[in-house]
């Protein structure tokens, strides 16, 4: 291997970079050279950490076209003889040694012509220097060749270079790819430049494209199969040459060094004009099976599975273990161009190691697109229709039908299902070597990522472990050893589920506690965890599972995981379930010393006694509860501040070392969202050996419960901790109402609008004001002084208002408790949820919202009704209540009629044709009859309930249990998308395989239409608190979920701001942006700074390459500075700072590759910060690496100058809440990512910058400031009786979620400052000053009532809340007596 340095890019060269490339070598390719001793100390570890992102140019393909170019030998005697010149473009390198051979046989036997051949991966194209050399190669080319060109940007470069070309080349050949490549054909007379127009049976077979592609390339392989012999005995040469294309296809099929030396003799023969006197004999095509069963060792390939076998069962060199009949059974899914071309070394690795471990494998090949027959075909006994394999292994990377093209998931889902076994997803590296994918901190390619993990996993494939790499040289696969060994012990354990008894088998359910602390043991996302382990511990026991000992409860269940035993009272420790020495620790963590370089010598102090380190948790037979340990550094301002993040701690280690070889689990449940395994650093994805996640999991199947409203960091878990996430439901929601001074507020307004026209109008109004400043409204209404006179109309105006924000409070969502897994929600508790999916327009299903269909049976237009109602125009906020009830109640009774006596669904299409056989009695339109909306529409209504009935059976339906013990009897978890029920309700029922999307197609169009009203009424909203003037920059937040839910919504409104709109390609893919002009857009452009949250990164890096280059176009645009404030501030910045205006106008930042959040959330949840300065720092030093479009794969390069002074330009900062579960203090997230007073310490003026929330989660949308949607969100939850009972109801995990909601609002405190007195005022009245209340939280989990007090005074002492001496004193004295209580000295 020639030394890193010598390859074609320059290296920085300091002082640490010039370690001897051998060392170097030794960290990054220990995955498959031969184990040395460590030579040198780890102190070149960390410097090397850094250096990886800085090799190369960022294009990935370091790899240059010049190995692939083949120039004939001039010292031999035919010098005279004419040479053909052949260029060629490809996805992947397998055919590149095949093509080398038949040229290198062809020049040395040929007397007819020379060959000289070079080729290009099409990743290649994307660097300049590249392109130029590839269309310097055209031009005096003969032949064109092109095969699988399906990445729109790139596709469009060839079709440039090539169409200047086409007329001058002998002959242009495009294999399966873009129409746009593909029109390029000619052979002769033979074109397709009509393609998709043309009448001819080949034109037809394009236009089925949109069945599917699969399909459609099943057809294909048939017709090139029967046309060569039938268009032979056509005279006409169009025939004719119509009939050499096909032959050209069905050699490049066969792809063997033969056939494609022959095709290159058909070609040269019949269309280079220099040899068109000569014969060029060549021989037919080579056929090969299109589908089979291939195995290394095997006489030929198979089209039977029992002749596979048979010849399986008389193998000689078999040993025992191979021919028991008990042996799991492996199938295999390869790619036929590997195995034609000879590049098949990586699969023969696999089947070899698979062997070696004991397994029986099965490998099966397609030519096509699709896998679905074959694997129904060979993996199924076609009689018992039982699976012959215990699990699948694709090792082709690609979606199981239509590969790179068309996808076809639900033939896809079809097929798998019906083999029912767990299925792996394995990759080959495509666009990159070995050396530049180990060097890199992003791991795959992104544009790999989005082809063959991203498909993959809407199979609902899993584990996308890279197995194998290329050689630079030969462009040849070879197998990483390492990773090879990880994927088949992994396949096999899987498989052993299969074939596992379930009293034999082994289950360690891992619980989470975050932050660090007692009263946190079984932290989840709207998840009852003990209350859901019990249930699920249950039904496990009830099914034939060893669950010894379970206690009788839940609650007993708690203790006994929290409390050790031993202790003589109750002990602040949790229960030990093992004492690991160090020693033992050390034999059994192959990788305990890389962690000593962040956390000394083991034990350490974390989960540690001094000299051993404590695994805690409880075992009950076959079943382990543990408590996983946290990151470690949550405590530690100064770690805090890393700007990447460290590894974990020998605690850490130590338990998934306990689980995987001393409980020895065969498999572990993650139980609920989140832990800390799947965020630890290493790549982001296609981990190495040395990536923590991948060695933390070692090779214990992982399943994991994952909220379903949470797609993107349930996709993070799937790809770093390879696990087969399973979705549970949010708990069911419901509206918030009112409760003390709102209540009494809207019986005034009630009373008010009967009485206003009498005396007694202004009266009331004036008692309408002063309770609604006793309710803090005045903060959000501007009310006129209590004594005041006011005109009739104007009175109506400040009812209005405050009715309006009422009726916004009283409808708000709110999940109400916690879920408890296998216990679905009632009919009756889905009405909430079913209101608001009825409040949705579905166009794309002709579905009619609710509202739409009630306001025009009024005569009225909703969207205008919602506009009246925000203004407070009282008749409309009066209509829009009158709207609600309506529809609360047309749907209450319509699910009260599908419900028996104990509130279970019915089969509800039963009783929905027996209503709708009776127009009339429909109980919709019954209870509508006695409302004003008597007259709605009863065909919309009708359309509208019969989607309703489908979405409640899905809501109530229970399949969380069923799908866990699909995954750990080792069947096939169906897969389903994640997201918002209510959006989307495909994303129930829940129990699926959750999945996020197809990264290329978003932003859609609807969520572009979406942005733009939402980025309009930002401005306008902006200009008004802002005199006038435009904001020149946005800071704005983009994450995961978010675009998920939302198909891309946020990050449609930053393409809006600054005026560009994206452009999708013939498949749908979105890859390109194009510029609105100032004319349409009728405004300035505006700058932004945009901030990826790490999860965004991982699943959209291919939208932030889109997001940059469309800021970058902007700025180089040729517009005034006052009408395009990206060019403006990009042209300052680059004067200031030296650069040019490409560089000064980065804008997409994140955090480093491997790491995620600002660590703010943890500073702040651990109470370990010392200022507001300190947190400022965290955010700009782990917030400040950008993405660059110029070199994409370069990973996150730090430009904290650049971050900072395009920070200080802004003048607004900008988030969105999309889901109605997930609000500003419900999570951590939000204020972690908020740069409200960071700005306003950046800027020059020292101006705070507006901070403004946008709100999507009901059909009317609304842009609040912070302030607002703070004051709404602590009305609506933490003060609010019927969330905080609702909480309380679920006991211990309820006193927790109180605690977290104050802890949040301290962190919106500390990084915008825009929480108002009250709010801390009335939560202290409500949890503290309320007697029984306290005592209540007090018993129910004092160690969570510890860390609310414990809230409540610093959020004293760092000055956001002013209260009496009284309050401060009680809650100091409060805070003794529960330490007491803890450490039990009043026991």
């Amino acid at each position: 291997m020639a030394s890193l340095v010598s390859s074609p890019f320059t290296l920085p060269s300091s002082k640490t970079d010039q370690l001897s490339s051998i060392s170097q070598r030794h960290l990054f390719l220990h995955s498959f050279l031969p184990k040395k001793a460590n030579c040198h100390g780890n102190s070149s570890r960390s410097s090397l950490r850094v250096k990886c992102a800085a090799i190369g140019n960022g294009l990935f393909t370091q790899t240059t076209p010049e190995v692939r170019r083949i120039v004939p030998d001039k010292n031999n005697n035919n010098q005279n003889l004419p040479t053909v010149k052949i260029v060629y473009v490809v996805l992947e390198a397998q055919y590149q040694s095949s093509l080398s051979a038949a040229v290198r046989a062809l020049n040395s036997t040929n007397k007819d012509a020379s060959f000289e051949v070079v080729g290009y991966l099409v990743e290649e194209l994307r660097d300049e220097a590249t392109y130029k050399t590839f269309c310097k190669d055209l031009e005096d080319a003969n032949v064109f060749i092109g095969s699988l060109i399906f990445v729109e940007e790139l596709a469009l470069k060839v079709k440039a270079a090539v169409e200047k070309e086409r007329e001058r080349l002998d002959a242009v050949l495009v294999f399966p790819s873009m129409p746009e490549v593909m029109r390029l054909n000619k052979l002769g007379s033979f074109s397709m430049s009509q393609l998709g127009q043309s009448k001819s049976p080949f034109f037809q077979l394009f236009k089925k494209k949109k069945t599917s592609s699969a399909g459609f390339a099943d057809s294909m392989l048939k017709l090139v199969r029967t046309l060569p012999k039938v268009l032979k005995y056509l005279p006409s040469d169009k025939a004719q040459d119509a009939r050499l294309y096909i032959l050209s296809l069905q050699f490049w099929l066969g792809g063997s060094p033969d056939n494609l030396q022959n095709f290159l003799k058909m070609i040269s023969g019949s269309y280079v004009p220099a040899l068109k006197g000569t014969k060029m004999e060549y021989s037919e095509p080579v056929l090969y099976l299109d589908t089979g069963i291939w195995h290394p060792l095997a006489p030929c390939m198979y089209d039977d599975v029992k002749e596979y076998l048979n010849w399986y069962g008389t193998r000689r060199d078999a040993d025992e273990k191979l021919r028991s009949p008990n042996a799991p059974v492996i199938g295999l899914i390869l790619q036929r161009s590997h195995i034609v071309t000879g590049d098949d070394g990586h699969y023969v690795a696999v089947i070899m190691e698979l062997e070696a471990r004991g397994a029986k494998v099965i490998p099966i090949f397609a030519g096509g697109l699709d896998f679905s027959g074959p694997v129904e075909r060979f993996l199924i006994d076609p009689i018992s229709k039982k699976p012959f394999v215990n699990s699948v292994v694709s090792l082709t990377g690609f979606a199981l039908v239509g590969g790179p093209a068309r996808q076809d998931h639900p033939r896809a889902v079809e097929a798998l299902s019906k083999l029912d076994v767990p299925y792996i997803v394995a990759l080959p590296l495509v666009f990159q070597t070995t050396e530049e994918w180990l060097n890199s901190t992003l791991g795959l390619h992104p544009i790999q990522v989005a082809l063959q993990v991203a498909l993959p996993e809407l199979d609902g494939g899993m584990e996308p472990i890279v197995f194998a790499g290329r050689d630079p040289k030969t462009g040849k696969s070879h197998a990483l050893h390492k990773r090879v060994e990880q994927l088949c012990t992994r396949a096999i354990k899987w498989a052993e589920l299969k074939r596992k008894s379930k009293e034999e088998k082994r289950l360690a359910i891992t619980v989470f506690s975050f932050p660090p602390d007692k009263g946190n043991v079984g932290t989840a996302a709207y998840l009852n965890v003990f209350a859901s382990i019990f249930s699920v511990l249950k039904d496990l026991k009830y099914d034939g599972y060893n669950v010894e000992g379970l206690p009788e409860t839940p609650e007993a269940l708690i203790e006994e995981v929290i409390h050790d035993k031993e202790a003589q009272f109750s002990s602040p420790n949790l229960n030990i379930a093992y004492k690991m020495s160090v020693r033992e620790y050390q034999k059994l963590t192959p990788y305990a010393t890389a962690l000593e370089e962040n956390w000394g010598k083991p034990p350490g102090n974390l989960n540690a006694d001094g000299e051993n380190l404590l695994v805690y948790g409880k075992q009950y037979g076959n079943v382990f509860i543990g408590v996983q340990p946290t990151f470690g550094y949550e405590g530690d301002p100064m770690r805090l501040l890393f700007s990447k993040s460290a590894s974990p701690h020998h605690g850490f280690a130590a338990y998934y070392s306990f689980v995987e070889k001393i409980f020895k689990a065969d498999a572990v449940l993650h139980f609920g969202t989140h832990g800390s395994l799947e965020f630890m650093p290493g790549k982001q994805v296609g981990m190495s050996d040395v990536c923590y996640p991948d060695s933390l999991i070692g090779n214990i199947p992982n399943v994991y419960y994952y909220a379903a409203n949470n797609p993107s960091e349930a996709t993070i878990a799937k790809r770093r901790s390879y696990a087969n996430t399973i979705s549970y439901l949010t708990p069911p929601a419901e509206n918030a109402g009112l409760y003390k001074g709102l209540k009494q507020l809207s019986e005034l307004i009630s009373s008010y609008q009967s009485l206003k026209d009498t005396g007694r109008g202004p009266q009331i109004v004036s008692s309408i004001i002063s309770t609604a400043k006793q309710c803090n409204l005045d903060k959000d209404v501007a009310l006129p002084d209590e004594g005041e006179e006011l005109p009739a109309k104007e009175r109506d105006l400040v009812v209005g208002k405050v009715y309006s924000k009422i009726m916004e409070i009283e409808s708000r969502l709110l999940p109400c408790g916690l879920h408890v897994i296998g216990e679905p929600p009632s009919a009756l508790e889905a009405v909430a949820t079913l209101v608001n999916i009825a409040a949705l327009d579905r166009p794309e299903d002709g579905i009619s919202s609710l509202p739409s269909i009630l306001a025009e049976t009024v005569g009225r237009n909703i969207e205008e009704v919602y506009r009246g109602s925000d203004k407070g125009i009282l008749k409309d906020v009066e209509l829009l209540r009158q709207i609600t009830e309506a529809s609360r109640g047309a749907i209450t009774s319509f699910v009260e009629k599908t419900t028996n006596k104990k509130g279970q669904v019915v089969d509800v299409s039963n009783k929905l044709t027996s209503i709708l056989g009776f127009g009339i009695n429909e109980p919709w339109i019954q209870y509508l009859s006695n409302t004003k909306f008597y007259r709605a529409d009863r065909e919309k209504l009708r359309t509208l309930f019969e989607f309703l009935g489908d979405c409640l059976k899905l809501v109530v339906a229970d399949n969380e249990l069923g799908s866990l013990k699909q995954a750990l009897e080792g069947k096939y978890v169906e897969p389903g998308p994640g997201g918002d029920p209510i959006r989307n309700p495909k994303v129930l029922p829940t129990g699926k395989n959750i999945h996020a999307l197809d990264p290329q197609a978003i932003p859609t169009t609807a969520a572009m239409q979406s942005a733009k009203i939402v980025v309009d009424r930002l401005i306008e909203r902006q200009k008004v608190d802002n005199g006038g003037k435009y904001p020149e920059t946005i800071a704005l937040v983009l994450w995961g979920t978010d675009n998920i839910k939302t198909y891309g919504e946020s990050l449609a409104q930053v393409l809006w701001m600054i005026g560009v709109r994206p452009v999708a390609d013939t498949f749908g893919r979105v890859n390109r942006v194009e510029s609105v002009s100032l004319e349409e857009l009728g405004r300035p452009r505006i700058d932004v700074v945009v901030n990826c949250s790490g999860v965004f990164r991982d699943l959209f890096i291919n939208q932030m390459n889109l997001l940059d280059r469309a800021v970058k176009m902007v700025a180089e645009l040729d517009e005034p500075a006052e009408q395009n404030f990206v060019r403006k501030h990009a042209l300052e910045q680059a004067q200031s700072l030296g650069i040019d205006v490409r560089e000064a106008a980065t804008r997409i930042f994140s955090n480093a590759s491997g790491s995620y959040s600002s660590n703010i959330n943890l500073a702040v949840e651990n109470s370990s910060w010392n200022d507001e300065k300190q947190l400022q720092d965290m955010y700009l030093s782990r917030k400040s690496f950008a993405f660059d479009c110029d070199a994409p794969g370069a990973g996150m390069m730090e430009k904290r100058k650049v971050f900072e002074m395009a920070l200080s330009t802004a003048d607004a900062t900008f988030q969105n809440l999309d889901s109605s579960e997930i609000s500003l203090t419900d999570v951590s997230h939000y204020f972690d990512s908020d740069p409200t007073n960071l700005v306003q310490n950046l800027r020059k003026d020292g101006k705070k910058p507006s901070a403004y929330i946008a709100d999507t989660t009901t059909a009317n949308a609304q842009v609040r400031t912070l302030a607002e949607t703070v004051r709404l969100d602590a009305r609506t939850k933490l003060l609010n009786p019927k969330w905080y009972e609702g909480m309380l109801s679920t006991g211990y995990e309820g006193v927790r979620e109180i605690e977290k909601r104050l802890t949040n609002t301290v962190g919106w405190s500390a990084t915008s400052g825009q929480v108002d007195n009250w709010v801390y005022e009335e939560a202290n009245t409500t949890f503290i000053q309320d007697e029984e209340m306290l005592k209540k939280l007090m018993n129910t989990n004092p160690n969570s009532f510890r860390k609310l007090v414990q809230t409540f005074l610093e959020a004293n002492g760092r000055g956001y809340w002013e209260t009496s001496e009284d309050n401060i004193e009680k809650l100091r004295q409060l805070y003794s007596e529960v330490e007491d209580k803890i450490e039990g000295i009043d026991r």
